[in-house]
């Protein structure tokens, strides 16, 4: 298995991926990658097993206020997922590792992430991988 920062011309194989975690149509988040893959923000990372492309982890810096840190900009963990099959074979941890060591490089000192309160199977692996929970909010919406 290898690791590698993407590029724009990855921007298709980072949509399909995504598009399995976020139930999105590849073709409407491709231009998104595009635009990741370039900025000086951001920074997207694929997981290859041999030539098939396995997983993929999205990052960038956050400049508003991330919960728990204390600095800014930090580093934030936007998304990771890898292919069931891949499942419980460190991949995840190794994408995670790639985002932190590129956050590193830009001057953060505090890298963040976030799950959706239901998300037992994200709140394991982050807590797994060394992230502290530091609070569980629930929001609210009403339409007028």
């Amino acid at each position: 298995m290898t690791i590698r920062k993407a590029t724009p011309a990855d921007s298709m194989t980072l949509a399909q991926l995504a598009s399995q975690m976020w139930e999105h149509d590849p073709a409407e988040l491709e231009p998104e990658f595009v635009d990741l893959t370039q900025a000086s923000e951001a920074a997207c990372f694929l997981a290859y097993d041999s030539e098939s492309p396995i997983g993929f982890a999205q990052c960038q810096l956050r400049h508003d206020y991330v919960e728990g840190c204390e600095t800014s900009p930090v580093g934030f963990l936007e998304g990771v997922y890898v292919q069931s099959e891949h499942h419980h074979k460190g991949v995840a941890r190794q994408l995670v590792a790639a985002c932190e060591a590129w956050a590193r490089s830009v001057g953060c000192t505090e890298f963040a992430s976030d799950c959706e309160i239901d998300n037992t199977d994200s709140l394991a692996f982050h807590l797994a991988i060394g992230f502290e929970e530091v609070n569980r909010t629930i929001w609210f919406h009403k339409t007028l």
